[in-house]
C-alpha cells in the first residue's frame, strides 16, 4: 500500500530521511577541526550547519516541490509567503555544543500547516535518538508513545532554558535563571532547544523557557510537547507562535506556578 504523495504520513517520512540524512552528516564532522564562521560576535556556523543544511533544503525540494522552506543558514525553496506548507529547518541546533566537541545537538525540521504546527522531527544523531510527531496523532521517541512528567509541583520539578549567543547583556533571562533555580530542584542549560522541547515531551524536563528563540529552533519542539500532553505558551499564557518573543513549555501541572513566577519577577525587574 503506497502512502498518499499529499497526507502528513509522507510529510513525516520524508522529514525523517531527511533528518536521518544530515544527522549522519553531522557525526562524520563531529570531532573534526571546525572551520568557523560568524554571524554575529558570538555567533558560531560550522561546516556541519552548511553541509547539513544543503542536503535537507536538498531532499524537501525534490520530493516536495510545492512546499516553502526557511532554513536557518539561509537556505531555501520556494517562497513562504502566503504558503500553506512550510518547514523550518535547524540542520544544526546546538552549533555551539558542536564546534567545541559537545555531545548535544540535533536536526529539527517543523512544518507548519497555514501557520500551526503539523510535524515535528527532532533526530539527536549521538544518541539516535528520533523524535517525531503528526498533529492529533501523538508524539513519539522511535517507537514509544511519550507522555509528560506527571510531576504535579515547581518545587519538585526539573527545569531548562538557554542564553542567547548575541545581546546578552540586553537579555532578562538572568533574573528568571535566580528565580526558578531556586524554587526548583534545578534548571539545566544544555544548549539546543530543540533538545529540550524534546525532553519535556519525553518527562525528562517537567518546564523550559526562553527568549528569542527563532521559528526553526521550536517549530517541531513545541509540536512534540503538545502531543505528548504538555503546554505551550507565552509568559501570559497565550498559545505559542513558532518565532514568539517568548516561550513556556512544561507538563502542564506546573505551567501556572511558572507563569507566576516569571510575572512577578518581569514586575520587579522593571521597578
Amino acid at each position: 500500500m503506497t502512502t498518499p504523495a499529499a497526507s502528513p504520513i509522507h510529510f513525516l517520512e520524508v522529514a525523517v530521511e531527511a533528518a536521518r540524512e544530515a544527522g549522519a552528516i553531522l557525526l562524520a564532522e563531529f570531532g573534526k577541526p571546525q572551520k568557523i564562521a560568524y554571524k554575529g560576535e558570538v555567533d558560531l556556523v560550522t561546516e556541519g550547519d552548511r553541509k547539513s543544511e544543503a542536503a535537507l533544503v536538498a531532499r524537501l525540494r525534490s520530493h516536495l516541490p510545492q512546499h516553502a522552506v526557511i532554513a536557518e543558514e539561509g537556505g531555501a525553496a520556494g517562497a513562504a509567503s502566503g504558503a500553506r506548507y512550510v518547514w523550518y529547518v535547524d540542520p544544526l541546533d546546538g552549533t555551539t555544543n558542536f564546534a567545541h566537541g559537545y555531545p548535544c545537538f540535533a536536526v529539527s525540521l517543523g512544518l507548519l500547516e497555514d501557520g500551526e504546527p503539523l510535524i515535528g522531527v527532532v533526530y539527536n544523531p549521538v544518541a539516535r535518538e528520533l523524535f517525531t510527531a503528526i498533529r492529533g496523532e501523538g508524539a513519539y521517541l522511535d517507537q514509544k508513545r511519550l507522555r509528560v512528567s506527571p510531576v504535579p509541583k515547581l518545587a519538585k520539578s526539573l527545569l531548562a532554558t538557554g542564553f542567547p549567543s548575541q545581546k546578552r547583556t540586553e537579555n532578562p533571562n538572568i533574573y528568571y535563571y535566580w528565580d526558578f533555580t531556586l524554587r526548583s530542584h534545578g534548571v539545566r542549560r544544555d544548549g539546543s532547544a530543540a533538545l529540550d522541547l524534546c525532553a519535556i515531551a519525553a518527562g525528562r524536563f517537567d518546564g523550559f523557557w526562553e527568549f528569542g528563540l527563532k521559528s526553526w529552533d521550536t517549530a517541531a519542539g513545541m509540536l512534540l510537547v503538545r502531543e505528548a500532553g504538555g503546554l505551550v505558551t507565552d509568559f501570559a499564557g497565550r498559545p505559542y507562535h513558532p518565532g514568539g518573543p517568548e516561550i513556556l513549555a512544561s507538563n502542564g501541572l506546573i505551567h501556572t506556578e511558572m507563569q507566576q513566577l516569571a510575572a512577578d519577577i518581569a514586575e520587579r525587574s522593571s521597578k
